[in-house]
């Protein structure tokens, strides 16, 4: 994990190519199958992660990956390209994870499950931290190149510290910092605030980075 806000994105994502998005939507209205190998390609590995933001297995995030494609497909005459194709998708994707989710744990909607999450814990150290989430003094394990982890045991690590997280901020760190996607849209996708969304971040990034800062210190 470098020193930005953001976490390394997942080797396996489709890199943001919102013209030739559009390109295989227009096929794909005309019933072209290859435009919707292609596209399923693309974003399948993004959608199963997106899902488990919301819901611990495996098994039911797939599920809910497809369920999404099949409301892509009985929805796509109604998308009007006021957002990204890649927004719309993840955010059928999010809609039918929050609901599993709170079917399957009986809780309360997310974005009061956001919103208790904001409030009832206690702040993060503020002042290790700057405004854009970057640390104000890096660990001085991450300063020394002999004591860093290398790449593949610091993404388990961090794949560990966010499976562990409160299921908002679980959500708000998946889509921001793993799936690369902008604050406006993860607003739009889980239907919360952007300030309730920037306290979610920030707790979330802190957890995340102390997970790692201890792994260093024990190494």
């Amino acid at each position: 994990m470098t020193h930005s806000a953001r976490l390394t994105a997942h080797p396996l994502d489709a890199p943001r190519e919102p013209d030739r998005d559009a390109e295989l939507v227009t096929r794909l209205r005309t019933g072209d199958e290859a435009a919707y190998v292609e596209i399923v390609r693309r974003y399948h590995g993004s959608l199963v992660r997106v899902a488990s933001a919301h819901v611990r297995s495996s098994a039911l995030a797939e599920e809910i990956a497809q369920d999404a494609w099949v409301a892509v497909l009985n929805g796509l005459a109604r998308f009007e390209g006021r957002s990204s194709f890649r927004t719309w998708l993840f955010t059928i994707a999010a809609n039918l994870a929050k609901t599993r989710g709170t079917r399957e744990a009986r809780s309360m909607p997310f974005s009061a499950l956001a919103r208790d999450e904001s409030d009832s814990e206690r702040p993060v150290e503020e002042g290790r931290f700057q405004r854009d989430g970057h640390w104000a003094e890096p660990p001085a394990e991450w300063r020394d190149p002999e004591r860093r982890l290398d790449s593949s045991e610091t993404l388990a690590q961090i794949e560990r510290a966010i499976a562990e997280l409160p299921e908002a901020q679980r959500a708000v760190i998946t889509l921001r910092d793993v799936r690369g996607l902008e604050a406006e849209e993860v607003c739009e996708m889980l239907g919360i605030s952007d300030g309730n969304q920037r306290v979610l971040l920030h707790r979330a990034r802190a957890k995340v980075r102390k997970s790692l800062e201890a792994n260093l210190s024990r190494d």
